[in-house]
């Protein structure tokens, strides 16, 4: 199998990985009564602790770096990493998920924008993927969330905000991922926003909140499972693919996320979203055919 067959693969395993996840961050927001950001900064902060352990006592290749970099990985893990999260947990909590997540997944677009910006002509079949993956992403949402009608006009600019943030990530990642391997990356990337979140919210906030056992375990699930593994597999996939690609490939996070919810909590699925997940189906398709993709970068050198 060749290398961008694997990077499909990889990107639609961080999407199974995420979608699936979101049920069970759901179900700790609403059973539990977690706040959002307290699960962002432990999902974060036990990636980060798993990843330094494995680089420190398994791989510590894992660990070089070259000091012209610092800066570098500093903005990824602010701007990138810190800031996905920040925006589109605030989007959620003001528009409400669906808004959210149409507004994230306008990025494939954005990346197209960018590329055209550039000079780079992308091939009819990532356009017209594009089109389906942004039409699939409507029609799975289901229009908009009673609270966007009350939302600011501060919400609405972070909500577009966290497109502009995810499309940036992808592609300043791409740049990263030539010089490095993903675990290198990600292990730089999440202290620097662990250390952020533990600023905003000091780890005495969340200890006192008392959270029993089941909570802790569900806290290392996400940990584990929405964080570490989908964002290997992310990096992985998208060191292989153009990040117009792997944009679209993404896409698949919130099919996979009305099945679970279908699935495990019972949540009845629409005509319309199974149309809309069948778009985003075709639309992964439609960007497999064009035959490297523009903003393909070369092989990681390290």
């Amino acid at each position: 199998m060749g290398s961008r067959p694997i990077g499909r693969l990889l990107v639609l395993l961080s999407a199974l990985s995420w979608g699936a996840s979101a049920t069970l961050a759901r179900s700790v927001f609403r059973d539990a009564g977690v706040p959002p950001l307290h699960a962002v900064e432990l999902r974060v902060t036990i990636a980060f602790a798993v990843l330094l352990v494995w680089a420190t006592l398994g791989d510590r290749s894992l660990l070089r770096i070259e000091r012209r970099d610092l800066g570098y990985l500093l903005v990824l893990g602010l701007v990138g990493v810190t800031a996905v999260q920040a925006s589109y947990y605030h989007a959620i909590a003001t528009l409400g998920v669906g808004m959210a997540i149409l507004l994230q997944y306008l990025a494939p677009s954005l990346i197209v924008l960018w590329h055209l910006m550039r000079g780079q002509r992308p091939h009819a079949s990532t356009l017209f993927a594009v089109l389906c993956a942004l039409v699939g992403t409507t029609f799975i949402v289901r229009g908009m969330d009673i609270r966007a009608l009350h939302a600011t006009a501060f919400d609405w600019v972070v909500g577009f905000a966290s497109a502009v943030i995810f499309a940036f990530y992808i592609l300043y990642s791409k740049r990263g991922l030539a010089r490095y391997r993903p675990e290198t990356l990600l292990l730089y990337t999440f202290g620097i926003a662990a250390v952020f979140w533990m600023v905003l919210i000091p780890p005495t906030r969340i200890l006192s909140a008392g959270y029993p056992s089941e909570v802790w375990w569900r806290f290392a699930v996400l940990g584990l499972f929405s964080t570490l593994v989908p964002f290997w597999a992310f990096y992985a996939g998208l060191r292989r693919l153009a990040p117009a690609e792997a944009s679209i490939l993404a896409t698949f996070e919130p099919v996979i996320g009305i099945v679970a919810s279908a699935v495990f909590l019972h949540e009845s699925l629409a005509p319309l979203q199974t149309v809309g997940a069948a778009l985003v189906i075709a639309a992964a398709i439609l960007a497999a055919r064009e035959p490297e993709g523009i903003g393909r970068a070369s092989e990681p050198t390290t």
